[in-house]
């Protein structure tokens, strides 16, 4: 028998039962017509069989971008050989800061929450992957007339299925595809995270150790002034200045104090910041150095820039997902092509549970679908699927020049503040001569103290810009290390998803 649904343009062809073979019974008209309708299921299932050959799958074709022959920042030609980029952090010899980042890879709540996307993409892959599907079904069921006899009738039916779609346009191959290169995808946005994380603690400590050390040279600037204060009290006192000088001694211990304060605050907020990427409260204390050692930068090998595609996560997951969306065009494409789906049902039903089995009843199927007479339809989704491909070819080569953009300016920055961090020690190591200068004939009555006291400001913004620089530099040289993808995870993190073809 047969059944054709006029809305959904499905055609069904059933074995079983209830179709009988020619002569075994029936009128000749029916045995001919049950003949037919074989005979159509045959060359429907043949024809499918060599379609199957005939997928459609569209080759990717990398995005057409301009790529610069080398960094315009020369010095990045030398900067290094074969310097390792995993594990970059250790490259600063610091082992508190090593055990920082380590810790913070493994308590980090973003990273962990990245992980699991990783690992649902991995089942949403093996999901795309299941065909046949296999169903079983036990039923059971009590009746009694409930105005006649008190006897009831107990029927116990058993069902299994299974059903199987042929792939003859490659639209599941495609669906497949498209999960496990977005499974593949989500990886790198777990190692950028990672990358971003170490980054962030690094910084972060530094940070700290820089406050540290401003609060402490501010701490001995206060000490100092104060004894000045307290002189020139005395000369006050005794007549021998002014109340002019006696204010600006004054004014000069609140200012630092005023400051002094702001960065206790900002030690405050780090050290919070910082305590919420180990998944702590902010009361948690981690390793601290007390102060920001001379920056030392290590050599790092910035390669060439045609590398940086092969080298940083999130320009490789925007590539995936490029290879998705032209697969879930595929997926889109086909599903308006026929599809065939062969079922097999085999079952049995008794009224008593022993005899469950003894009487099986099997049921072939097909059900041939004609969507592609969804036309208006077919064609609009297409389109949809396109424009996302378009929008995403667009985004990826618009990130492509921000990650150029990113090593040019974190090689110039790195080359900047070496540059500068040499003049700013020229600058304070005048600044602390002028201060003794003057300080020298503040005491022999040359000069009033508000020319001693703008020398020593003028000192303490010489060592704190001096600090920042420090500071400065070593952010930088992270800066340049993300900006060329430094890994910060082992090597393809749980990638248990295999790129497709």
């Amino acid at each position: 028998m047969h059944l054709f649904d006029h809305d959904r343009h499905h055609l069904r062809l059933f074995a079983g039962p209830q179709c009988r073979p020619p002569g075994s019974g029936g009128s000749p008209g029916q045995r001919m017509k049950n003949m037919r309708y074989l005979n159509t299921s045959l060359c429907l299932f043949a024809c499918g069989l060599l379609a199957a050959c005939s997928t459609l799958h569209t080759p990717y074709q990398p995005v057409a971008v301009t790529t610069p022959p080398a960094w315009q920042n020369k010095s990045a030609e030398n900067a290094g050989d074969a310097v390792r980029q995993d594990r970059w952090w250790r490259n600063f010899n610091d082992p508190q800061l090593d055990q920082l980042v380590e810790l913070a890879l493994a308590r980090n709540n973003d990273l962990a929450a990245a992980t699991v996307l990783v690992q649902r993409a991995q089942l949403q892959a093996g999901l795309a992957t299941i065909n046949p599907t296999v169903a079983l079904n036990v039923s059971s069921s009590n009746s009694r007339n409930l105005r006649g006899s008190p006897v009831g009738t107990r029927n116990q039916t058993l069902t299994g299925s299974v059903s199987y779609e042929l792939d003859l346009w490659g639209k599941l191959a495609s669906r497949r595809d498209a999960a496990e290169w977005e499974a593949l995808a989500t990886a790198e946005d777990r190692d950028s995270t990672a990358l971003a994380l170490a980054g962030t603690t690094a910084t972060l400590y530094w940070k700290i150790a820089n406050l540290q050390q401003r609060i402490a040279v501010s701490e001995q600037s206060m000490a100092y002034v104060g004894k000045i204060l307290e002189l020139v009290r005395l000369q006050y006192d005794a007549g021998a200045v002014s109340s002019l000088e006696l204010l600006e001694a004054e004014r000069s211990l609140a200012s630092q104090q005023a400051s002094h304060t702001q960065l206790l605050q900002e030690l405050v907020e780090t050290r919070a910041a910082l305590a919420l990427l180990f998944d702590g409260p902010p009361e948690l204390r981690y390793a601290e150095s007390g102060k920001l050692a001379v920056a030392v930068l290590p050599a790092v090998d910035a390669g060439l820039p045609s590398q940086l595609l092969g080298r940083r996560p999130d320009l490789h997951a925007a590539e995936l997902r490029l290879r998705k969306l032209l697969a879930s065009i595929d997926d889109t494409r086909a599903s308006y092509y026929p599809s065939l789906v062969l079922t097999g049902t085999l079952g049995s039903s008794s009224t008593a549970l022993s005899n469950l089995l003894q009487n099986p009843i099997g049921t072939l199927g097909a059900t041939l679908a004609f969507p592609f007479l969804q036309w208006n339809q077919m064609r609009l989704n297409i389109a949809v699927s396109k424009a996302d491909y378009d929008k995403a070819a667009i985004d990826f080569r618009q990130a492509f020049y921000k990650a150029l953009s990113d090593v040019e300016t974190a090689l110039s920055a790195r080359s900047q503040f070496q540059a500068q961090g040499q003049k700013l020690s020229q600058a304070l190591a005048a600044a602390s001569r002028i201060e003794g200068l003057y300080e020298e004939r503040y005491r022999a009555g040359a000069v009033p103290l508000k020319t001693w006291l703008d020398a020593q400001e003028t000192r303490r913004n010489a060592e704190i810009a001096l600090a920042d620089n420090n500071l400065n530099l070593l952010t930088s040289q992270v800066k340049l290390y993300q900006a060329l993808g430094g890994d910060a995870v082992a090597t393809a993190a749980s990638t248990a998803v295999q790129a497709p073809r």
